[in-house]
């Protein structure tokens, strides 16, 4: 009886706390300017150097992201598939799905009018610098993380932007209170209400994805007892869209990791597929440092749209330290702004 009470209660409360967060998020809706921060072309001041013209990378990035949409495209219909050295395949173009009609349960308006949009003016917020593109369009978020990605040579200020912009979808105070009243002394129900939550505002982000069971902290090699503990994401959309598997690292599963780890006091492991385009959540289980390793030095995807030349300025911008052409790793410890010399390098190598 007292359980059944206990359980009601806490129910009521984790609702409380999504109304809560979704009228948050309304709120800073109405207050949103109908234009984004700045256009790409804007030249931004920054300490010892400057990010000049953010748009020859989004512009590059659009470009030849679909030059080698096209090339992956005609090399897959063939019967002898080339494959460059320290670079995969990634799914097949082919079977590619129709992301701008998969939608959550709460509907397509309100993933891009609503989530989209906030999530957008929030990172830009961040980072400083937007797209010229609505808020609304999935393509100006692409062209934002490139600009973000072209922005730091350093991968922890990367994924401290994508941390802090998820922090920032929430009211004040409200992660770490979910952290005291939910995450540790419910943590089993937390991990199952983060997996649906996920599931509901995050399909515009990922596409298409399912409440899975998955492996928690404790669990054998191949078992899995976290019940609906998981999200099961069957084609991410965020990497296909991007094309590489280091923004899809740096900019989307550690950050995502750290925030469900740091703020909301959840355990959970980011396993992205770069072969099929598959990610699986797994709510209650903390990031291996091995795993992580792996993760850091995937191969780069054959659509990549900067072919790896982005490595030598995530590597501080220096080219005879770039890693090697099997790893995206291509962000150091180090971190400075771009100055004019360092962007045409990397104008020459994308071009």
């Amino acid at each position: 009886m007292i359980m059944r009470f206990c359980e009601k209660r806490v129910l009521t409360t984790s609702y409380l706390f999504l109304l809560f967060s979704l009228g948050y998020i309304l709120l800073v809706t109405s207050f949103m300017p109908a234009t984004s921060v700045r256009g790409p072309s804007r030249i931004i001041q920054e300490g010892r150097g400057k990010l000049a013209q953010v748009c020859w990378m989004t512009r590059s990035v659009q470009q030849q992201l679909l030059a080698n949409e096209t090339t992956v495209s005609s090399t897959a219909a063939s019967s002898s598939v080339v494959i460059k050295p320290g670079f995969v395949a990634g799914p097949s173009l082919d079977t590619k799905p129709d992301y701008k009609n998969i939608h959550g349960p709460l509907g397509k308006w309100i993933d891009n009018n609503i989530f989209m949009t906030v999530f957008r003016y929030q990172l830009a917020q961040k980072v400083g610098v937007d797209s010229s593109k609505p808020l609304n369009d999935y393509t100006g978020l692409i062209e934002l993380t490139a600009a973000m990605n072209a922005r730091y040579s350093n991968r922890t200020t990367a994924q401290e932007l994508a941390q802090e912009t998820l922090l920032s979808l929430f009211p004040p105070g409200l992660p770490k209170s979910f952290s005291i009243m939910f995450a540790k002394p419910f943590p089993k129900f937390s991990a199952r209400l983060n997996a649906w939550a996920t599931m509901v505002a995050g399909t515009w982000l990922m596409g298409e994805g399912e409440v899975s069971d998955c492996q928690v902290d404790g669990d054998a090699e191949g078992e899995f007892t976290g019940i609906s503990q998981g999200l099961y994401v069957k084609r991410c959309r965020f990497l296909e869209e991007s094309g590489c598997a280091s923004v899809c690292v740096n900019s989307c599963k550690i950050p995502t990791q750290n925030f469900f780890m740091q703020n909301m006091g959840l355990p959970l492991t980011m396993t992205p597929n770069y072969e099929t385009g598959e990610c699986q959540f797994s709510f209650g289980l903390t990031p291996n440092e091995a795993e992580e390793l792996d993760a850091k030095m995937t191969p780069c995807l054959m659509r990549c749209p900067t072919g790896g030349s982005m490595r030598s300025w995530h590597n501080n911008g220096d080219r005879s330290n770039s890693p090697p052409l099997n790893s995206c790793t291509f962000m150091d410890d180090g971190n400075k702004s771009m100055e004019d010399n360092d962007e045409s390098k990397i104008i020459d190598g994308i071009n």
